[in-house]
Formats: C-alpha cells, structure tokens, sequence
C-alpha cells in the first residue's frame, strides 16, 4: 500500500477519486468505489491498487519517443512506466524513428490507406481490462459497417470454450449464479481457477461463505497456499489470523480434469447418489452420458485423472451430502484443446445433482478483466451480434441492417488466430487492436511478429505503448485514448455475474490529445469510408446505450444509467 501510494504520490487526489468514485477496472468482479453489490464491507485489492497509475501518470516525455531502436529494447512494462501515450505518432518499414503526428493526419493516412480495401482483408482486435462496453458496440459497429466480420475479443484466448460448452448444453454461455450463491452454500468447487491471485476481491465472498458453514474442495495439478489460508485486508479477523479456505484438495493430473469428473460420476451413479426427479424433468441425454460412464472402466480413469478411485469417491462423497453446490472453474479448465469437452463434463456434474437454478446453486465461469463479459454481449465476435444475435442468421442480420440503415456481412468472421494465420498469408491489410498485446499473448512469438508484420497498415488504439505496437510493419499508427475515468459522459461495465454498473467520468487531470475511446473507432471508420458518417453520428456515450437499448434485448434499461452508483 505504500508502494502504491509512492507511485502515484503526484496524483494522489485523483487515485483516492478514482478509487472511490468510479467501477474497478481490474478483474471483472467490478466492485464500484470501494464497494460492492453482492456483500457489505470495503473490497480493495492489490490487482486495483497497481493498475491506479496507468490513470495517474502523465504523459510519457516526447525526447523518448523518437528513437525505436531504443524503445523496443524495453520489456512491455518498461514500456509501460515510460508514461501515457502523448499524441498519435506513426512509424514505417526501414524508419528506426517514431514520427508525431496530428489527428487529422492520422486519420488522413488511414483513409488514404483503406480506400478500396474490401471488409474480407480487415482485421479488429480488442482487449477487455478496463474498456466499456460503450466503446465495444461501437468498434464492432464500426467493423461491420466497414464490411467485415472478422471482429474478435481477448476472451477467444480464456473463455471462449465456456461459450460454446454453456450455450449447447444449458443454453445461456455466461454464469448463472451470483457470487453471493457462494455464501451460504453446503459446498464451492473451485475446478482449474486460482482465484485468489487472478480474482482477490472472490476470498472475501470465500471468508464470509466460510462463516457461514461452506465447505471448499479444489481440483486443480498445483496446490496453491493462497487456497489453503488467504489474509483479506479488508476483514479485521481475517487480516490478523488469515481466513482457511480449502476443505479439500484433489491434484488433478494436467489434461485429466474429464476423467477425473466422469469418475465422480460413475460413483454417484453405482450408488444412487444422483437426483432422478431432477434429471428426469430438466434434462435431456442422461441415458447416452450413463452409457458412457458406465463404459469407462476404473484403471483408465485413474491413470488419465492421475488420482485413485478412492480420491474420486472422497469428492463424490463430499458433493453427494451437499443440497447445495456452486461450481467455480476457469482457464485451468478452458485453455485446453479439449476445453469444451471440460465445460461439458462440468455441466453434466452440475446437472446430475439437480445443482442448477436454485439459490446457493450453480456454475460460475469467473471471468478476468473487467470488460470481458460485456464485450462478447456487445457483439465483438466474428459470429454473433450484439445481444447474442447471430451472423449466419438472415433474420438476425436483417434486424441489425435496418436499425443500422445499412447492409452488414453475412459470412462468419475469422476468430483471433484464424485472422493472424491469414495475416501470415498476406491476406490481411488492416488490423486494428484495441488495446491488448497480440506479440505477449499469443503463441510462436516468433511467428506471430512476422504475421503482424505482413499487414499493410496496423492501427493501436491504447494508453500507453506496448511491445506490438513497436513491431515492424509497412505503416503502423499509434493513436492515443481517455480512460474510462477521463471520458465525457461516463460508460458501463458488465460484471462477471452480469451486473451493469455506470462508471462516471471523473475530475482529475487529462492528456491534451487523447480522444474518448468510443469515438477512435467511429473516427478511423469515418475516415475511411465518409459516407458512415450519419450512420455513426453519436455525440456522447448516453446516445450509445439508447442505441444499445434497442439492438439488444438482453441490456435492456442500460439507457437509464447516467449517474455514480446505478
């Protein structure tokens, strides 16, 4: 906390207000000033603490600037310290400079550099820690109108098998129970998550589900101490003696996370420990799921598990005395090849003890960055719409041309590696990143920075530079942004459980030409295709969620919030 406090010692005002005033921007359990909407108490933790000085600091100095050679010796938070992102600059094949640039001339490039280029060799790439959802539905609005589908979110890396495996089995892809379920419930599992470094502020909802007589089983290949016993700051009892969380540890073999459940499963059904009347009314293809476990044989099991049958029926022994049970899983389970198949499995546990839509009950995907779940019901997905309306659909579609007033593709977009794949090929000439750092994230390091530098014009729209925005290409512009605490007429941000909060604007001080992040999108399209000027015409973000209103029935009300606290 100190260290904290020394980092933004020349902007401490504006951190105790952004602090205290605005939604966190960290992970998406999105608590709002220094409290939330699921427990009573102070929720503060370090993941907020140390993103505070990307809002504080000042703009990086512009002597730095100019020498890329120099810059790109730096790691991506050397990169980061430098400061914020002064002006739009633009650097080109065989320059080791970085060149300032107006807006105008930077919109001037881009246009010159789109004109022609068809919506198939566009690319749009976006982020989610600390974006709202404002700013998705325009730059996905912007994509499509441009003609291209090919509009992809950072969860296609983390979350995009709990998508698919929660929409064909259960029909919703998103959580469907709120953190508070966890309190009060007989029994959390927590499946391929480490929750208390990626989302702090859950150990407080952990401590309290505790008090209240919750046991906690982790299945996961690493025993992580800070599941064993964690220190929440903000709990006095817990900060002086530490609050034990796990009941129970299972070291699932890496990869062995289905065998281990259809394990438990195979217990729960030779024992009759399973909910008939619930599996009888609410489900569909428990007889070809029965067959299958039943089939497995027990040696198989265990060596994919890597744990004992004994070890499988510990937890099917646990679950089986529970009434109640909040499942909690994450990349441990999605970030697999087979990370749909995980979802499902988890999904089939759930529903044989009739653990869904019940209070204290249900499965709950815990999402990271603060924008994610938002930015995939705003539409950044190269085949759905926002609210969830599909691409491929001819009546989907026509809905969104005629609110629009304009025609939309009907193909499906590529997702994040199918369009660097084809950027490899030479078939991509624009590739936008909103934010977020394709070169760190992605694999083949070295594959990925020839990819991207193949595209004939890159557009990075960030605070800040970062490693790939530096990466050598034909022409590639920087173009700087406003925090969501610096933008004119605030914005939303959608929590993990699907609370939309507002964020407001908040007083403090600005760098001179960042623009609002909502409008860069709108601007680039504009300048690329002026004829989307009418069709792009908001003036504030409040224009943008009555617009969001109306396209997506899901975000309903939205329009309403305009003020701290809603």
């Amino acid at each position: 906390m100190i260290q904290v406090a020394w980092e933004n010692r020349d902007n401490l005002p504006y951190a105790w207000r952004i602090l205290t005033r605005g939604v966190c921007d960290g992970c998406s359990l999105g608590p709002r000033g220094l409290r939330d909407d699921v427990i009573t108490g102070v929720h503060l933790c370090m993941t907020r603490l140390k993103l505070l000085r990307l809002n504080t600091m000042g703009p990086a100095p512009e002597e730095r600037l100019s020498d890329l050679g120099a810059l790109r010796a730096l790691s991506n938070e050397e990169l980061h310290r430098l400061g914020r992102l002064p002006f739009p600059l633009v650097h080109r094949a065989g320059s080791d400079t970085l060149h300032r640039l107006s807006w105008d001339e930077a919109l001037g490039i881009i246009g010159e550099a789109l004109s022609g280029v068809p919506g198939e060799r566009m690319g749009f790439f976006a982020t989610s820690r600390g974006i709202v959802n404002e700013t998705y539905y325009a730059f996905q609005k912007a994509a499509r109108l441009l003609g291209s589908n090919h509009v992809d979110l950072c969860a296609r890396l983390c979350h995009a098998a709990s998508v698919l495996g929660l929409k064909d089995t259960l029909g919703v892809p998103a959580p469907t129970c709120s953190l508070k379920d966890m309190i009060g419930s007989d029994l959390v599992v927590i499946m391929g998550s480490h929750l208390s470094n990626n989302q702090p502020v859950t150990t407080k909802y952990l401590t309290y589900a505790k008090r209240r007589g919750t046991r906690i089983l982790v299945v996961n290949p690493m025993r992580e101490p800070a599941l064993e016993r964690y220190w929440v700051p903000s709990d006095v009892r817990s900060a002086l003696f530490g609050t034990r969380l796990m009941d129970d540890f299972f070291q699932v073999a890496v990869g062995g996370d289905i065998a281990f459940m259809n394990g438990v499963l195979k217990h729960l059904l030779e024992r009759d420990w399973w909910d008939r009347e619930f599996v009888a009314g609410r489900t569909a293809g428990f007889d070809e799921v029965r067959a299958h476990v039943e089939s497995l044989a027990w040696p198989e099991l265990e060596k994919a598990a890597g744990l004992a049958r004994a070890d499988m029926l510990r937890f099917a022994e646990w679950y089986a005395k529970a009434r109640t049970c909040v499942f909690v899983y994450s990349m441990g389970l999605t970030q697999h090849r087979f990370g749909v198949d995980n979802v499902k499995a988890l999904v089939n546990l759930a529903l044989a003890r009739g653990m869904l839509g019940r209070e204290k009950c249900g499965i709950m995907p815990i999402r990271g960055h603060s924008g994610v779940q938002g930015g995939g019901e705003c539409g950044v997905d190269p085949e759905k719409l926002p609210g969830g309306f599909e691409v491929a659909s001819e009546p989907d579609r026509r809905r969104f041309e005629e609110l629009w007033g304009a025609p939309i593709p009907a193909w499906k977009g590529h997702r994040t590696l199918q369009l660097l794949e084809a950027a490899h090929r030479g078939e991509v000439d624009f590739l936008y990143s909103l934010g977020g750092n394709l070169l760190e994230t992605m694999p083949d390091r070295a594959y990925m920075a020839d990819a991207l530098a193949r595209v004939k014009l890159r557009v990075h729209q960030d605070i800040v530079l970062n490693t790939s925005s530096l990466l050598p290409g034909r022409t590639v512009i920087l173009l700087p942004a406003q925090t969501r605490y610096e933008t004119p007429g605030g914005g939303t941000a959608t929590s993990t459980e699907r609370r939309i909060r507002f964020t407001p604007e908040i007083p403090g001080p600005r760098i001179a030409e960042a623009h609002p992040e909502w409008k860069i999108p709108v601007e680039v399209a504009v300048a690329a295709r002026s004829g989307l000027a009418p069709l792009l015409a908001w003036r504030e973000p409040r224009e943008i969620r009555a617009e969001m209103a109306r396209a997506m029935p899901l975000y309903g009300g939205v329009e309403q919030l305009e003020r701290a606290g809603q």
